[in-house]
């Protein structure tokens, strides 16, 4: 039996809209949520493995917002970059391309939730305008150098095997549903024995959806070789960092210090929760993005 969201009932009741445009010669495919003459435009970036899907729960909080949801190259249902590496470089250009294409470039708010937020960091840093920025579970330092370096490292030789072995063997062992379980489990901190169930199952669905192997394994290069630090001080428009106070990614501690990295940006602190405030915590993390909008 599926585990129902229990975010379901209140996204069903914002009108959704699904496309595909061309961004530097190659597919994206997109979500629109709300209505198309809101006062507020934010296009939202995934994590790693993420899709569009991911942070539904939290535009489900946030009627009145036009949201533009799309899925990164070589994730969900948009096709890898032509032409070029799935590295930071390649995901602000994309980015900074899909802006214009999608008719927002300079006039949308960026919300990047984990591998997100560097990318998005990373464009603003590098010249794309955009009027405020939003990070949810920001990568606030080096996965490679932080507490668990070598998990990271680990993973780091599970994606190059992974890219390695014969394409079946290869897609089995990068789709593994052990794998995927394992992951749920040590990022999710609720009690609640639905919604961590729900959880898992998100996961199981969506985690999987990459378009190949190498394209996965470059991107998760780009995610632990990277980090919002790299960025902040050169992050001009005001920036809201949302971020949790069980997150094993990324402890407090360095959040707090992130946060004066910035010349302009707040903390909002959500407790009880770790890496999956968008599944676990939308509510509050919605209200901290209404009223940093407002």
């Amino acid at each position: 039996m599926v585990a129902p969201s229990p975010y379901a009932e209140a996204l069903a009741r914002i009108p959704a809209r699904e496309r595909d445009i061309e961004v530097l010669g190659s597919r994206t495919h997109l979500v629109e949520y709300g209505p198309l003459d809101a006062d507020r435009t934010v296009v939202l970036v995934h994590g790693f493995r993420g899709d569009h899907h991911g942070l539904g729960p939290v535009v489900a909080q946030l009627p009145g917002i036009r949201f533009i949801a799309p899925d990164l190259p070589g994730f969900g249902a948009s096709a890898p970059l032509e032409g070029r590496p799935h590295d930071i470089d390649g995901y602000v250009a994309w980015l900074d391309a899909f802006l214009h294409e999608a008719g927002v470039h300079g006039t949308a708010v960026l919300l990047g939730h984990s591998f997100g937020s560097i990318v998005v960091s990373a464009a603003v840093a590098n010249g794309v305008p955009t009027p405020r920025v939003i990070l949810v579970n920001p990568i606030g330092q080096n996965a490679l150098a932080g507490p668990r370096g070598i998990l990271t490292r680990l993973a780091v030789l599970f994606y190059r095997v992974g890219a390695a072995l014969p394409e079946r063997l290869g897609f089995a062992a990068l789709r593994s549903r052990l794998v995927t379980r394992v992951m749920s489990e040590t990022m999710a901190k609720t009690d609640d024995r639905a919604l961590r169930r729900w959880i898992h199952e998100e996961h199981d669905r969506y985690f999987s959806a990459f378009a190949t192997r190498q394209s996965l394994l470059e991107a998760f290069r780009a995610s632990v070789s990277h980090d919002v630090s790299e960025y902040a001080a050169d992050m001009t428009p005001s920036t809201l960092l949302v971020v949790a106070d069980e997150d094993d990614i990324t402890p407090l501690a360095a959040q707090e210090h992130l946060v004066t990295l910035f010349p302009d940006a707040r903390l909002e602190v959500i407790a009880g929760v770790g890496h999956l405030i968008h599944y676990e915590k939308p509510v509050e993390a919605a209200a901290a993005i209404r009223a940093f909008l407002a």
